[in-house]
């Protein structure tokens, strides 16, 4: 019942996520506007390129994890359901796109429990695979931009804070499995056999590390694409840049009140970049990426809803894969019953 009524306003939520989108550019148009551009075509290709790079690894992420449910979809079917669920992202609430995700899916035949089990594993595994970066950054550089002074002491602290989630995760990756299944149960849903091994997990963050620093590169790109700077401040600037963009990113994402962490992780970029690019700088840096994002996204979705759903029929021919489990998981719980375990 539920999905059926996701589905018939589902337009409304396209209508809405543009609409907050146009709200979103014409109240930082003013400030766009008043910036003193210096456009480098072959860096904005770079980050184009990167940009295009980071989305194609997101789907092999999420394809992966729709494989340890028992699901399946084609690569591009998968791609064209990512990137016409991206921009509900921009309503308020981070529910949105998972919800948008579910109800393309299904028309493709992947079940509901399938795909939100998915997409929950997915952003678990991406955010948590910003601890690491974080980590080294902040061990070997001790930047905490503005916040440098207050926090010097407490980075050991914040470190083993920041990678305590990791740790338990990898020693038991049948944790978040047992309590979403919990979570079905309790719904009425049925419990989906998961397989998902420590070394599984360890490839995925892995691979989840590479995405992010694709990212940053991204990111890094757009700022010299945008603004002069001279050789030996690229190679001084580049490394801040490539990683400060994950980890405000995740803070934006974890904040859970703005869509997609809208002002959360420019303040958070504000933060850990001002004294290095200048206040004035990072500001337009962290519109200017914003922007460049939601132009990409808003052409991917225009040019995957160019293309006729048809991922149903390309599932016709293809079986669904059985859960993903490895020597180690099999020896511990058997095959084809039950959760599970991960190590």
């Amino acid at each position: 019942m539920l999905m059926r009524v996701l589905r018939r306003i589902q337009p409304v939520f396209v209508l809405l996520a543009l609409g907050f989108m146009a709200l979103l550019l014409r109240s930082q148009w003013e400030e766009l506007q008043s910036y003193t551009w210096r456009i480098d075509p072959r860096w904005l290709a770079i980050s184009a390129g990167a940009i295009i790079a980071a989305w194609a690894v997101e789907i092999v992420i999420w394809r992966w994890l729709l494989r340890t449910v028992g699901s399946h979809l084609p690569f591009w079917p998968a791609a064209r359901i990512w990137f016409l669920s991206a921009i509900v992202r921009y309503i308020p609430g981070n529910i949105w796109q998972p919800l948008s995700i579910t109800i393309l899916s299904e028309r493709c035949g992947v079940k509901p429990e399938a795909t939100l089990i998915s997409v929950i594993l997915y952003q678990v595994i991406t955010i948590l695979a910003v601890a690491p970066i974080a980590a080294v950054y902040f061990a070997l550089t001790g930047n905490w931009g503005i916040l440098t002074d207050l926090l010097r002491e407490a980075t050991p602290g914040l470190i083993l804070l920041a990678l305590t989630p990791v740790l338990v995760f990898v020693a038991r990756p049948s944790l978040l499995i047992e309590l979403v299944n919990w979570a079905l149960h309790r719904m009425g849903r049925t419990r989906l056999p998961i397989g998902l091994s420590r070394i599984t997990l360890i490839a995925l963050m892995a691979i989840a590390i590479v995405d992010w620093l694709i990212w940053g590169t991204a990111f890094c790109a757009l700022a010299f694409g945008i603004s002069e700077y001279i050789p030996s401040q690229l190679w001084t600037l580049a490394p801040h840049l490539i990683i400060i963009y994950p980890v405000a990113y995740a803070v934006g994402f974890i904040s859970f009140l703005t869509p997609s962490g809208l002002g959360v992780r420019e303040g958070a970029l504000y933060l850990l970049l001002a004294p290095l690019v200048g206040g004035g700088g990072v500001t337009v840096l962290a519109l200017a990426m914003r922007v460049w994002t939601m132009l990409g996204e808003l052409i991917a979705a225009g040019v995957s809803a160019l293309f006729p759903d048809r991922g149903s029929e390309a599932l016709d021919s293809l079986p669904i894969a059985e859960p993903l489990q490895d020597a180690e998981t099999a020896q511990e719980r058997g095959l084809g019953e039950g959760l599970t375990a991960g190590g």
